[in-house]
């Protein structure tokens, strides 16, 4: 039986990162001709130093709309999706459970503790708001994994039992936070974040989530093989040459890293991290050599179609963390229901 080669895997799913973003350039609350999308694009190159010193003067007014809001938000949904999957994947692989998503270490739970703190703060700003969230997020996951270590077992379910334990009490913190905000400007602020939205993403935004994503990635893509080793179980990884627990430690604090920088940067985007990895999975199989880089394309192609939607389908904005909700349900029990019969092996 003849099997379809990498190359042509990795080449189709770029053709729809491409189909998907050049669909995201052409769509918005403002209508521009399709000509002049292409041209700025073809100039971004030559306004890189425009960009650095902050001269726009030579833009048009939807040359500016286009460079200054639609491209770097496309971009951030692209960094965002892509880190959000890949690290659903890989949490999947460690855990070798198909229900595990990113936030299964209460990463999104300290993310989220976070950003409402830094917003009820009197005169914090929104950097301080991103920095508490990222900073709450790791401690989340350094405290689930501390008690892991204290239980002095290699087991996986402890793991899930201390995020499970980690999660419920930032939850509880978060609905302190919520209880004590002002519910006529604070409180409205708080519920909008935790449904997430890329409407305020900036070229800063991109420079600050592109390393984190980027050098997660790298490490994910050089670890793939011993991923496939960690899928066979402890005692199949110990007597290949790999030791789990400590290869397991590290690639759980790289996910968490970027999750963490994804969900301070845009708030809680809910099922990327679960769907997109069980997609892959369904059409290519478990082997992470070609899992993980499929689930960062087709990760960044969800979520920069449904940013696309959130900002364009009615006249108010509509959070991301619903359209990902109302997208991902569905063909989630779409794809229990096609693998019923065979497993998620």
């Amino acid at each position: 039986m003849k099997t379809t080669s990498p190359g042509c895997i990795y080449l189709s799913f770029a053709a729809v990162l491409a189909a998907s973003t050049l669909f995201s350039c052409f769509c918005g609350r403002m209508d521009i001709p399709a000509g002049e999308v292409v041209a700025v694009m073809a100039g971004l190159p030559s306004l890189a130093s425009d960009m650095l010193s902050g001269n726009f003067d030579g833009l048009t007014e939807s040359g500016r709309v286009l460079v200054l809001i639609r491209f770097p938000r496309i971009l951030v949904a692209l960094l965002v999706g892509a880190g959000l999957s890949v690290s659903g994947a890989v949490y999947q692989g460690l855990f070798r459970n198909p229900l595990v998503s990113p936030d299964i270490l209460g990463v999104a739970a300290g993310c989220t503790f976070g950003a409402s703190l830094g917003l009820i703060i009197p005169g914090s700003s929104f950097f301080i708001v991103r920095l508490l969230s990222f900073a709450m997020g790791l401690c989340a996951v350094g405290m689930a994994l501390a008690m892991a270590r204290a239980v002095q077992t290699s087991k996986v379910l402890v793991l899930v039992l201390t995020g499970v334990i980690t999660g419920s009490l930032f939850n509880a913190f978060f609905m302190i936070v919520k209880a004590v905000a002002d519910p006529l400007d604070q409180l409205p602020a708080i519920v909008f974040w935790v449904m997430g939205s890329l409407s305020g993403s900036s070229w800063p935004d991109t420079l600050h989530i592109l390393p984190a994503v980027l050098g997660s990635y790298l490490v994910f893509h050089l670890y793939r093989y011993r991923l496939n080793v960690l899928s066979l179980g402890d005692n199949a990884a110990r007597a290949l040459g790999v030791n789990p627990g400590g290869l397991r430690l590290f690639l759980i604090s790289a996910s968490s890293f970027v999750v963490a920088v994804c969900v301070a940067s845009c708030g809680q985007i809910a099922w990327v991290g679960l769907v997109i990895p069980h997609i892959v999975r369904t059409i290519l199989g478990p082997n992470h050599r070609l899992l993980i880089p499929c689930a960062a394309l087709l990760g960044a192609s969800f979520l920069v179609l449904a940013d696309t939607i959130a900002r364009s389908a009615l006249s108010a904005e509509l959070p991301l963390g619903v359209i990902t909700s109302l997208i991902g349900a569905p063909v989630f029990a779409w794809l229990l229901y096609k693998n019923k019969n065979r497993g998620w092996a």
